[in-house]
């Protein structure tokens, strides 16, 4: 049994140039590495192989000086063997039949073993079971109903009007440029077109798709003139957030109490997450389709919210749009957020504490699967929702201080005062 050629030397650096082409020493042809201790191609390494083994003895028909080439390499063995060995060929350098075994063992061994390896990296690498996914799945879904990024019904609020006095909130936000709640979907609300006597529960029970537009009501010489259409458009939010609250895994098995003390407290919050999908980094603004439904900072503060929520709700939305989420992070922030056990009025915290704490779990496995280098993702996700108690509270404060007014109050819907009424008392 012949042995199989083995090549045991190895290039010198700057030998492996790609741009050197590498010739065969012997034969002129394309070499493809050392072989033997030269530089050969594979025909003229297998001949002095062969030649080697059978200890052959060749003699030139010819002077015994013949030039070997790709195309004559054939016609004189005796030059051709001769060559290789001015060239630096060395027989000891020829393996064994059992050395050439043992290295075919060995790389064999070696390529069971990188298998091996990566088998076990593939087992360690990190992944959803397929209830995560779903889970996943499914809260990415209800955002999809609840959330239309056409802004389409917007046009069926009381219309936006910006004209009128300028207060100072108005005048400051002017030049907030430097940092940045609209949200979407399809309802709307005015103080004429609800029954007063429709209260929170009876929105969380009979959550509808689709609803009736009201009759839109002018709201002339108020200094606020924008409350009218963003109390439409928060209560309209509120519906979207009770929908999207219904559809994820497990609340709806909480009792009605907990679900309602759940979204009234954490309502805002949530309004405010989803708003960040319309915020626009380059100019601070919430754009919601057409040029009327672009909202700046001076919008807001002419429905009576000051620079003390304003100011850092830019913050907020700079810094949550910074993070890039993916929109499956993004819903999973949402139901954390709604699904907080230490929000005021909730009777059964261990259930809902369960709930949440699965939604991180899921969260964390998979920003550990699309983020490998992010490590410290999910703590800055964590600290958003953080920055959202403290908004939350600044916006119950400033709600206060505009629902003890009789003519601002009259502008907001029954929804907006069932959410944010417990507040007030």
């Amino acid at each position: 049994m012949e042995p199989t050629v083995v090549s045991t030397s190895t290039l010198a650096s700057d030998e492996f140039d790609r741009n050197v082409p590498r010739i065969c020493g012997v034969c002129g042809d394309k070499a493809t590495g050392f072989h033997f201790n030269a530089m050969t191609c594979e025909g003229c390494k297998g001949f002095f192989r062969r030649s080697m083994k059978r200890k052959a003895s060749f003699t030139c028909p010819f002077n015994g000086s013949c030039t070997i080439t790709k195309d004559n390499r054939r016609h004189c063995q005796a030059c051709r063997l001769k060559r290789c060995v001015d060239i630096g060929m060395m027989k000891e350098f020829i393996l064994t039949d059992e050395e050439v075994q043992r290295k075919k063992d060995l790389i064999q061994r070696r390529k069971e073993e990188e298998a091996q390896r990566e088998a076990e990296k593939e087992a360690r690498r990190p992944r959803l079971s397929e209830e995560q996914s779903q889970v996943i799945a499914t809260l990415v879904e209800a955002h999809h109903k609840t959330y239309d990024d056409s802004y389409s019904d917007f046009c069926r609020f009381r219309p936006p009007v910006r004209e009128g006095p300028v207060t100072r909130s108005a005048s400051r936000a002017a030049s907030l440029h430097s940092f940045s709640d609209a949200s979407s979907d399809s309802f709307s609300h005015s103080p004429e077109s609800v029954d007063t006597r429709m209260n929170f529960y009876n929105n969380l029970m009979m959550y509808q798709e689709h609803g009736n537009s009201p009759d839109s009501s002018e709201e002339e010489g108020s200094s606020f003139s924008m409350l009218p259409h963003l109390a439409d458009l928060v209560s309209y939010s509120i519906q979207k957030v009770i929908g999207f609250a219904k559809m994820i895994p497990g609340f709806r098995e909480l009792s009605a109490e907990d679900q309602i003390a759940l979204l009234k407290s954490s309502a805002i919050e949530v309004i405010m997450l989803r708003s960040n999908q319309s915020f626009n980094l380059e100019d601070m603004s919430w754009s919601c389709g057409g040029p009327d439904f672009k909202y700046q900072i001076s919008d807001v503060t002419k429905a009576g919210h000051t620079l003390e929520l304003l100011e850092p709700l830019v913050k907020f939305q700079v810094g949550l749009k910074k993070l890039s989420l993916h929109e499956e992070e993004h819903v999973l922030l949402m139901a954390i957020c709604l699904l907080s056990p230490d929000r005021p009025g909730v009777q059964d915290h261990a259930q809902i504490e369960a709930l949440q704490d699965r939604l991180s779990e899921i969260l964390q496995a998979y920003i550990k699967l699309h983020h490998p280098g992010g490590q410290l993702l999910y703590a800055k996700m964590i600290q958003k929702l953080a920055d959202l108690r403290s908004l939350n509270e600044e916006h119950s404060k400033q709600y206060r201080s505009l629902s003890f007014r009789p003519e601002h109050s009259m502008q907001l819907t029954p929804l907006v005062l069932e959410v944010f009424g417990s507040e007030v008392s």
